[in-house]
């Protein structure tokens, strides 16, 4: 897999921020199927940064229904949390 198709998109939520402003950590959406250390080369590579460290979680979808009885489901994700090194940072906009 190359880096864009392992990182899929930035999480940017108000949770997200705080991260990013205290603890340099950034969290990133990932392709189920990525390892921590493919996210962190992916990282690397794609922003030009350092990073320490990689925490990945596995979720589940939740059941939706969209105007019908019929039961949906929303899809799985993986949510990654990279943490750069002292004095690195991404710039998100």
């Amino acid at each position: 897999m190359i880096a864009f198709d392992i990182i899929k998109t930035v999480r940017i939520t108000e949770k997200a921020a705080i991260q990013s402003e205290k603890f340099n950590k950034y969290t990133f959406l990932a392709d189920r199927r990525a390892t921590a250390p493919q996210i962190k080369k992916a990282v690397e590579q794609l922003f030009n940064v350092k990073v320490q460290r990689v925490n990945t979680a596995n979720y589940e979808g939740k059941a939706r229904r969209q105007m019908t009885k019929a039961a949906g489901k929303s899809s799985d994700y993986k949510k990654a949390i990279v943490t750069l090194k002292e004095g690195e940072k991404i710039s998100l906009q």
